[in-house]
């Protein structure tokens, strides 16, 4: 539960006060608010466009993050942003510092665009995807999971649609990010999920026990800033997601599963993220799938240093199930 009155930092440094931010966050959720967030490069070429210099909506101040005169909106929601301490000043005009993006009838709140702080928490179709393959991935369960946990959750919606989903599940949302954890436990808040928790961890080190569901979306990229949301180390980006594969598996019940959403630098037609993934399970008495979501994703990087040799970005999932574990 939060704390009246409690506060948070939003990446750029000023508290945000929970409460407030909740009851904003239901009463545009109540005006029919919905915004479906785009990857950062279509954001960029949306918001460069001329009609679009300046938010005259809701959906341009909390969506698309630009900056809007007070006439934009009304009063009453300006005092509600004060009063969350999200209300940015630039001249004579206003910015929001955090953002809200929906799936389905969820609503999230998150870092604004763009998202250049160290401890931004990122939201964006990557997270979407991974909403929906948790989804189909719980259709499985014969049983609901007693205990789930979400590695890396960022802004909670992992965890948060498990614990939606059954009820009677207790689930956890890990992050380094304290930030991160802040908006999960805000956005627990905000769906009317309680039976989720946030903590951190750096991936299972920091929490005890096994677990009937583990899922995770980590960062796969590999990031100059070094960004908690998108640097995932190893050669292409791929260690974070290798680190928490390693760490999961031995934590499964024995019929539990892992699903790990993630990004696999694909060269010269090969996938080496999927062959150190198999050489990993091939010690292990598991089943598993491997399958590709989607061939192509962030090209934009392809022109990197660090993707020189790097033919395609693919988003990739794998299952892995614990029935027959030793």
């Amino acid at each position: 539960m939060l704390a009246t009155g409690a506060v948070l930092g939003d990446g750029v440094g000023s508290p945000l006060r929970e409460d407030a931010l909740v009851r904003l966050a239901r009463t545009l959720r109540a005006g029919g608010y919905a915004f479906s967030t785009v990857t950062p490069a279509t954001q960029a070429r949306v918001n460069a466009r001329v009609e679009n210099a300046y938010a005259s909506d809701l959906v341009g101040v909390f969506g698309w993050s630009r900056p809007f005169g007070p006439e934009a909106i009304s009063g009453d929601t300006i005092s509600a942003m004060r009063q969350a301490n999200i209300l940015e000043t630039e001249g004579a005009l206003y910015r929001s510092s955090v953002r809200f993006s929906s799936i389905g009838d969820l609503l999230f709140v998150h870092s604004a665009y763009p998202s250049t702080a160290a401890d931004s928490v990122f939201f964006g179709p990557d997270t979407v995807r991974f909403v929906n393959l948790i989804h189909r991935r719980l259709a499985a369960f014969e049983e609901p999971p007693k205990r789930a946990v979400d590695i890396g959750c960022g802004a909670g919606p992992g965890g948060i649609v498990i614990a939606r989903a059954r009820p009677s599940t207790s689930v956890t949302n890990l992050d380094v990010n304290e930030t991160a954890l802040h908006f999960a436990r805000i956005n627990a808040a905000i769906n009317g999920v309680s039976n989720v928790e946030a903590a951190r961890s750096d991936i299972l080190r920091n929490i005890g026990g096994d677990f009937d569901l583990i899922v995770s979306n980590p960062p796969y990229l590999i990031d100059p800033r070094m960004r908690a949301y998108r640097h995932g180390g190893g050669n292409y980006g791929e260690g974070l997601s290798l680190g928490v594969l390693k760490q999961a598996v031995p934590r499964l019940s024995a019929n539990g599963a892992l699903i790990l959403y993630t990004g696999s630098a694909i060269r010269d037609g090969r996938d080496d993220f999927k062959t150190a993934c198999l050489d990993f399970l091939g010690k292990c008495n598991t089943t598993f799938s491997y399958e590709e979501l989607d061939p192509d994703v962030f090209g934009e990087e392809l022109d990197t240093d660090a993707y020189g040799d790097v033919d395609r970005i693919a988003i990739v999932a794998l299952t892995v199930n614990a029935r027959g574990l030793s």
